[in-house]
């Protein structure tokens, strides 16, 4: 064994607390927003009795805003989609709550459990889809908060796809 790990030199940091830093009020990094999309989504009494069902759209709900981003609560039905978007300048968490959800990305598909997170770079173009036989509820974090939300051809989400510029469009979380 290596005489001079950091763990030995400087020992275990979770045994030495005032070598901790403090939890931020507000996230500043990627690995604290998805840490306050899992505490959110740990906190149902919070957020289910917010949920609401629309036939006709997804339904959404901003749960929460801080210094630049927001967090947003959408419920989707089975059958229910976006279209292919990015979120312009914004980066995203996004965590299923219950149900699952497929994202579409030139990547290919990914089936998403509840607790599944995604992190979105800015640019990332996806489309998102309930194509289960259940309802499903997710929660999204941008950061800034989500300004766009410009539409891509169906092309710039398929996995043989070259990612393609994005054109207008108006924001609504997804």
């Amino acid at each position: 064994m290596n005489s001079d790990s950091d763990l030995q030199i400087a020992g275990d940091l979770l045994e030495v607390p005032h070598l901790l830093q403090p939890a931020r009020e507000h996230p500043v990094t990627v690995a604290e927003f998805a840490g306050l999309a899992r505490t959110l989504a740990a906190d149902r009494d919070q957020w289910a009795p917010l949920v609401r069902y629309d036939a006709l759209s997804r339904w959404y709900h901003r749960l929460r805003t801080g210094p630049g981003y927001e967090v947003w609560l959408l419920s989707w039905v089975p059958g229910q989609s976006t279209d292919p978007h990015d979120h312009g300048g914004s980066s995203g968490v996004l965590t299923v709550l219950e149900g699952r959800l497929t994202e579409r990305s030139r990547h290919g598909d990914r089936v998403l459990a509840p607790g599944a997170q995604r992190v979105l770079a800015p640019g990332h173009a996806h489309e998102v889809v309930n194509d289960a036989l259940e309802p499903a509820v997710s929660l999204h974090i941008y950061y800034p908060g989500l300004t766009e939300m410009p539409t891509r051809p169906v092309a710039a989400v398929r996995a043989s796809a070259p990612d393609l510029a994005a054109a207008d469009g108006n924001a609504v979380p997804a």
